[in-house]
């Protein structure tokens, strides 16, 4: 089924397409920053990705190109390296790979290509050169390249910032060597005293330093994808500057559309507010296990909320993942005998979860069609194909149901109890409050207690008198 998604430039809903004649449907996300653990606020956009990722495989098999880049070169990069008086790379290798092993617990598919800045200095080289040369880009009095965002009409019309808001955006900056305070840094001069020893070759007639931040993404897109890429995305916050950035320096560069869709998902909030670590809101995935949370039921509650709107992440919210996760479980259990091989045509029971996906990525909607049907399910009367849809679905959502498989995760609830706290957290979100009384009091005969936080439930069995 087609997969519709919202377009940031356009600002409409507009169907996914290869625009290739290879029919390959060319992919971009921008990846971490790799100086510090990536934060669950960061793993909601990739856990978001990872669903896109999944959709345009079903969507287009064998024909699908993802990469994502790691940020391993930047002043916090440096930084960091110089604050442990260790090297660069030791420093982004360490973070690396527990972004690797992060993902991995999240169930995110691997990128076909994962590049990293510094492997492509000289891609970038040659693109400020050929900005150069056409008078996008010049050298400041220090060395440094500056891109002249006055030699772009079309600057601004991704994030629709207008003139006067860019320069009070920009106004922070040292504007010394700048020619107007919108212009960006595309190779920053070496400075001993900020860089310790990372530095390159500079473009031509610029000093020895090291790239800005923005021109590695145009650079690695143009090398691992083409001038023109199908989907760029990432969180919101990188809209204005980067990815403005983005476009300006590739479109100059190539005399071509950078990407034909843009897609940006919003930020998490913790608690109700942003995270900080001075708030004691501030979680890495490592935080969340430690507290005895899988990373599955972290991942559920990261696709609760939908990706372009603001979710508010709390600690009751993984409780109720966890309950649904299990009866998710119990459900595959109750299907019974071995999985349908690859060759086995799915049936059409849960097609209306990957509707709901298809449609801008609607994984509220999904996760709510999936329990609508499970509920009404009776898994001993399952009809060919249906496990094989479940499984599916399941794929598409990245839900690793074998992932719950420690004795520590199979305890709780009996399955009819989950199935019937799924049923009355969702009436209530949709204030039918008297089917969510009358499922409460089914809950209470079971022997259970359904405690409601404000944005999830955990159950606890009724003391005995």
């Amino acid at each position: 089924m087609a997969i519709k998604l919202f377009d940031s430039m356009s600002r409409e809903t507009r169907e996914l397409r290869p625009g290739n004649p290879d029919g390959v449907f060319r992919f971009y996300n921008c990846g971490p920053t790799v100086y510090a653990p990536a934060h669950i606020g960061n793993f909601r956009t990739f856990v978001v990705n990872d669903v896109l990722r999944r959709l345009l495989e079903l969507e287009f098999p064998g024909k699908v190109k993802h990469v994502r880049n790691l940020t391993d070169v930047d002043d916090r990069t440096i930084g960091q390296a110089r604050a442990e008086k260790r090297p660069l790379a030791e420093i982004t290798r360490k973070w690396t790979d527990l972004f690797h092993e992060d993902c991995a617990a999240l169930n995110c598919l691997p990128p076909h290509v994962e590049p990293t800045a510094t492997g492509h200095i000289r891609e970038q080289v040659d693109m400020i050169d050929v900005l150069m040369r056409k008078g996008n880009a010049y050298r400041a009095p220090d060395g440094s390249v500056y891109f002249r965002i006055g030699s772009f009409p079309g600057y601004g019309a991704l994030s629709r910032i207008k003139e006067r808001e860019l320069k009070v955006t920009n106004s922070v900056f040292d504007a010394d060597h700048k020619d107007d305070l919108g212009d960006f840094a595309l190779w920053k001069a070496f400075k001993p005293e900020e860089d310790g020893d990372v530095r390159w070759p500079g473009p031509s007639g610029a000093a020895e330093g090291r790239p800005g931040w923005h021109i590695e993404c145009s650079a690695m897109i143009k090398r691992h994808l083409g001038e023109t890429i199908d989907l760029h995305t990432g969180g919101v916050d990188l809209l204005f500057p980067h990815h403005e950035n983005e476009i300006a320096q590739s479109q100059c560069c190539n005399g071509t559309t950078f990407a034909r869709h843009w897609y940006h998902s919003e930020h998490l909030l913790v608690d109700g507010t942003t995270m900080s670590k001075s708030k004691g809101n501030y979680y890495i995935l490592g935080d969340l296990v430690a507290k005895g949370y899988s990373p599955m039921a972290v991942r559920y509650a990261l696709l609760s909320g939908h990706p372009r709107k603001q979710l508010n992440f709390t600690l009751d919210s993984l409780h109720s993942a966890d309950s649904a996760l299990k009866a998710l479980r119990r459900f595959s259990d109750g299907l019974g005998g071995p999985p349908e091989g690859p060759g086995e045509a799915p049936s059409t029971r849960f097609d209306p979860v990957l509707r709901a996906l298809s449609d801008d990525v609607n994984t509220p909607g999904a996760l709510g069609a999936l329990f609508t049907l499970i509920n009404a399910a009776n898994p001993a009367k399952a009809q060919p194909g249906d496990r094989a849809a479940f499984g599916r679905a399941l794929y598409a959502l990245g839900l690793d149901l074998g992932a719950l498989d420690s004795p520590a995760a199979s305890a709780g609830p009996p399955a009819a109890v989950e199935a019937l706290a799924v049923r009355r957290w969702q009436a209530k979100q949709a204030r039918d409050f008297a089917a969510a009384d009358r499922l409460r009091a089914e809950l209470a005969a079971a022997g259970w207690s359904m405690l409601d936080g404000k944005h999830g439930y955990r159950l606890e069995p009724l003391k005995k008198a």
